[in-house]
């Protein structure tokens, strides 16, 4: 059996199952990667969001492909509404658009489930007087998901998910919403498999994307011995094993780079057997759980791995 290239979402889209992230990618070289990953990379996927800081850089490089020959409808591109904009969502992805220089987006994410003070000293990150983080007291997530599902009528949106939901997270808000998220997009690999999450986002028709793949900046699991013997046998690189260890496993993976070279690479596919999948899993097993984005929110997500002082 071969490595899908695309799942399907509980909409009916089809998504890539490789996106190009753009996290904390600098400033002058993520037009050029958005560009390269378009054009000479194969990509089909691109995942952006407000709160990076970088979306009109993300267009720039979407307007370069288009002019190269990439069309709008051959693509899938991924945005996200950051939490300051949680009362006012169509807002923040109109901001996004903008930006993006696009008509609509094809998945549209919240960001994280807290709502931060949209009137706070900051556009992105509202702090108090101790230095923690300003939080919007008076609203709720799914309030938040309730004015996203708004959005799908507009057509600025063609479906919506969620970021960063836990398992108590999602219970609570198909309890009390409408439409079932295309996505949880959420930190995933070896170190941290999450297969609670998976595995009930699986049962509710919830597709996986894998943030953080390597593990974090600096990519420790890419010196795992395990992952290594792996890339050996197949004469890939031990990146390759990474990223294809989500797709394996039926989830969508970003890999982030502006690295041209590394860019095509990561774009590999690669069938890993029962035997290579059992090793990944049992690095956490071996090493112990690793989280590494653990941004410093005053409240609990639910993550029983995440040790938050609230």
């Amino acid at each position: 059996m071969s490595v899908p290239t695309t799942f399907k979402l509980n909409t009916g889209a089809e998504i890539p199952t490789i996106g190009l992230g753009t996290w904390q990618s600098g400033p002058g070289e993520v037009q050029a990667a958005v560009s390269h990953a378009l054009l000479k990379g194969g990509y089909k996927h691109i995942d952006a969001a407000y709160c990076y800081g970088n979306e009109d850089e993300v267009g720039a490089g979407l307007a370069e492909a288009f002019k190269g020959g990439v069309k709008r409808e051959d693509i899938f591109v991924t945005t996200k509404l950051w939490s300051t904009y949680h009362s006012r969502a169509e807002l923040g992805l109109d901001k996004s658009l903008k930006s993006l220089g696009l008509d609509y987006v094809d998945l549209f994410l919240m960001h994280w489930p807290v709502p931060l003070n949209p009137n706070g000293n900051h556009d992105k990150f509202p702090k108090l007087a101790d230095g923690s983080r300003d939080l919007q007291t008076d609203w709720t997530f799914i309030k938040t998901y309730k004015e996203m599902e708004k959005l799908l009528s507009t057509g600025k949106v063609k479906a919506i998910g969620v970021s960063n939901f836990s398992v108590p997270f999602l219970k609570s808000l198909l309890s009390q919403t409408t439409i079932v998220p295309a996505v949880n997009q959420i930190e995933n690999h070896p170190f941290l498999p999450q297969h609670d999450v998976v595995d009930y986002c699986r049962r509710n028709g919830i597709l996986i994307t894998a943030y953080s793949p390597l593990g974090s900046a600096g990519g420790p699991l890419l010196k795992e011995e395990a992952v290594i013997k792996i890339a050996q046998k197949y004469n890939v690189a031990v990146g390759t094993v990474l990223l294809n260890y989500h797709i394996n496993r039926g989830n969508v993976v970003l890999a982030k780079s502006v690295t041209p070279s590394r860019i095509e690479e990561n774009n590999k596919l690669l069938k890993l057997d029962g035997e290579d999948m059992e090793a990944l899993n049992k690095i956490h097993q071996e090493k112990g759980t690793k989280r590494f984005v653990t941004p410093p929110w005053p409240i609990n997500f639910g993550f029983p791995d995440w040790k938050q002082d609230v």
